[in-house]
């Protein structure tokens, strides 16, 4: 029996008490915790997740083994550094805390019958849980969970059949593969669709308003948004018909302005964007470009399909669409009409994929029996 057999094997398992085993993977869970905390920092800013260790981020204080425990050392510190006193969020109580019970609520489900695939779930949940909490702050999921995820979920799918109930690692490896490509598929479907009949949004402004077109990103009288939020092709166009329209060296009347990412049009004028780095118009109304989804919640669905099959991951886009409008209707309802347009629709699909992970079947037996 090779060491992955052996590791594989649920016998094994059983030989050590189960309440062990669920104290181990909440212990463990809590440890991941921390470093998805980690993770959850350092990876949008582009930063090693290993280098420099555990700091500050106020006074940059490099902390001692025996002050990062998790969970007990920030209720120990009230949530505060031991060197300068300044606050730490609470998020990294709260990341641990879930973490480890996440992991302890995959052992409980598959521990006694599949413990390979709890330790698989457990994991696989750390990274739904660094994708939410990275979309939510910066409305993004990096490639490293997205596309790194389907790739461990594919070699996942060979290596251990059973993750999509296959008797033969080759089956498990074309259910995995499915998986990936329904999820990757029909979500760019869904983008390409609603980016063909809601790929345009109408900004009405207050009178006579100025914008500013910067280097790096288009400046509202309310907010600043940059391009690479608002162009995801190069055929992504914002358009205005404006009073003025004023460059460094020039002024023009009564115009029209079309800007992509690769030109810019004023009027009869064409322009390489690269060479004007300032500019600013007078309009009352801008049309400007928008996505039904990024393309980072195609690569995602990619993962979670690799890891739960094309059931799993067409369950998870159909539920997160209902939990996205209920949360959208939810905002508008107390008030916040401008929060529901800025939620990250990740977040969505992790809960959808958890919640076919835990109880899907049983959902589907309830809807549709």
């Amino acid at each position: 029996m090779s060491l992955f057999e052996n590791i594989l094997d649920a016998q094994r398992w059983a030989a050590v008490p189960f309440g062990f085993w669920a104290l181990v993977f909440f212990t463990f869970g809590c440890i991941t915790g921390s470093f998805l905390n980690v993770c959850i920092y350092r990876m949008p800013l582009g930063l090693s997740v290993v280098s420099p260790p555990s700091h500050c981020p106020h006074c940059k204080y490099a902390i001692p083994f025996w002050l990062n425990v998790p969970l007990a050392t920030w209720l120990m510190l009230r949530g505060r550094c031991k060197n300068c006193g300044a606050p730490i969020s609470p998020r990294y109580f709260a990341v641990e805390l879930l973490t480890g019970l996440m992991f302890l609520a995959c052992w409980l489900a598959w521990g006694h019958a599949a413990p390979a695939v709890a330790v698989v779930y457990a994991f696989f949940m750390a990274a739904l849980i660094t994708a939410t909490f990275i979309d939510f702050e910066h409305f993004i999921i990096p490639d490293e969970i997205t596309l790194g995820g389907a790739a461990v979920g594919l070699a996942l799918s060979f290596l251990l059949p059973q993750l999509h109930g296959a008797a033969t690692m080759g089956e498990g490896f074309w259910r995995g593969l499915v998986g990936c490509g329904v999820g990757a598929g029909v979500v760019y479907a869904v983008l390409r669709m609603g980016k063909l009949f809601f790929g345009r949004q109408r900004v009405k402004l207050q009178g006579e308003t100025k914008i500013i077109f910067t280097e790096t990103a288009l400046r509202l009288p309310d907010q600043e948004i940059p391009y690479g939020e608002l162009f995801y092709r190069d055929t992504d166009n914002i358009a205005l018909k404006a009073r003025s329209v004023e460059l460094i060296d020039r002024c023009y009347r009564e115009t029209t302005l079309n800007f992509t990412p690769t030109t810019l049009k004023i009027g009869e004028e064409d322009f390489d964007p690269e060479t004007v780095p300032y500019l600013e118009a007078l309009c009352s109304e801008i049309v400007l470009p928008r996505e039904a989804m990024g393309l980072g919640d195609v690569k995602f669905m990619a993962a979670i399909g690799a890891v739960l099959g094309w059931q799993g991951a067409l369950f998870s886009l159909m539920v997160s669409s209902i939990i996205g409008s209920a949360v959208g209707v939810a905002m508008i309802l107390l008030g916040r009409r401008e929060w529901s347009s800025r939620l990250p629709y990740g977040p969505y699909i992790a809960l959808a994929a958890v919640l076919w992970m835990f109880c899907g079947k049983a959902i589907l037996a309830l809807v549709f029996y």
